[in-house]
């Protein structure tokens, strides 16, 4: 049986919204491909509608706007520390860029398709022979998560790097769907649950992300995995500090979304690391144990405190 397949390029949001609202269930939005496509090679997307974003205007480029850094979705994970607005006030961003994948990679990526990468997992991220031969799990249609032969959940991780990165300095970002544009906090798309990971709307898009100016952000960023120039992360810890004497924890890699952690520079840093360490609901399904980076989530923290001197 042949299935025909599209591939769309639509110039403004409103048509790609459109476009996407006519193929609901069965399109994917493409930028820089470094995540949709490696899943449709290993058979995990198999959408027969691809809609090219990358030449919406309105997706691109940094600028002040108001109290904020707007920095567009598309803007590429390399480019970015060519961007003076994020050297001065974030360097923590350029340097959780510069973390993601292979130079080659980051050379394609966009910031937005970072923040938005599909959860993954040891037993999903395999090629389909492989999962048949091991057994579907919960994310590709199974009824057993075979990492923990559980039936109520999935706990494919979280492994954006720059989402932690913006989330400990207060990001926000804006999303646009039918309805129009709505700003939102980032930690608050994300749901929990593996299977469905982000809450926002199928056909919706994501334009910008959005930075608070003049907060004075004291940053500590660290990255857990095993070969530094490719592997995705197995913890991924951003501590930021403000000012005022706000402090935000961050972390990816063990949990099905970020674990955040507020508080301020003088609250006790044991129970912050305890409070860190008991959000993060990792399991053994990386090639690190769950025990391990559960440790590490500490040391991590230890170092970040240290060096912020708080």
């Amino acid at each position: 049986m042949i299935t025909e397949k599209t591939y769309l390029i639509p110039t403004t949001v409103n048509e790609a919204i459109e476009i996407a609202k006519s193929n609901l269930g069965s399109f994917k939005y493409l930028a820089g491909g470094t995540d949709v496509m490696v899943n449709r090679f290993q058979g995990n997307e198999k959408s027969t509608c691809l809609i090219d974003i990358t030449k919406l205007e309105e997706l691109k480029g940094v600028a002040v706007d108001d109290e904020y850094l707007r920095i567009g979705a598309l803007e590429i994970l390399e480019e970015l520390k060519f961007k003076k607005e994020i050297v001065e006030e974030f360097p923590m961003l350029i340097e959780a860029a510069l973390s993601v994948g292979a130079p080659l990679l980051r050379k394609t990526a966009t910031i937005g398709g970072n923040v938005l990468c599909e959860n993954r997992c040891l037993f999903y991220n395999q090629s389909e022979w492989w999962r048949e031969s091991a057994g579907y799990c919960l994310k590709c249609d199974g009824d057993i998560c075979i990492a923990t032969q559980g039936k109520k959940a999935c706990f494919s991780e979280l492994v954006s790097d720059t989402a932690p990165a913006l989330i400990a300095m207060d990001a926000k970002i804006e999303i646009a769907d039918a309805d129009g544009t709505k700003i939102v906090k980032l930690e608050d798309i994300y749901t929990g649950d593996g299977v469905t990971p982000c809450n926002i709307p199928e056909a919706a898009i994501l334009v910008a992300i959005r930075l608070p100016l003049n907060r004075g952000f004291k940053t500590s960023f660290n990255k857990l995995r095993e070969r530094e120039s490719l592997d995705f992360t197995s913890l991924t810890c951003a501590v930021a500090t403000d000012k005022n004497g706000k402090l935000k924890i961050a972390l990816s890699g063990v949990d099905p979304k970020a674990v955040v952690v507020e508080a301020t520079v003088t609250d006790d840093k044991v129970d912050l690391i305890r409070k860190a360490v008991k959000g993060a609901r990792a399991i053994d399904n990386d090639m690190y144990s769950r025990k391990y980076r559960r440790e590490m989530i500490s040391v991590y923290l230890n170092r970040s405190f240290e060096k912020l001197k708080i």
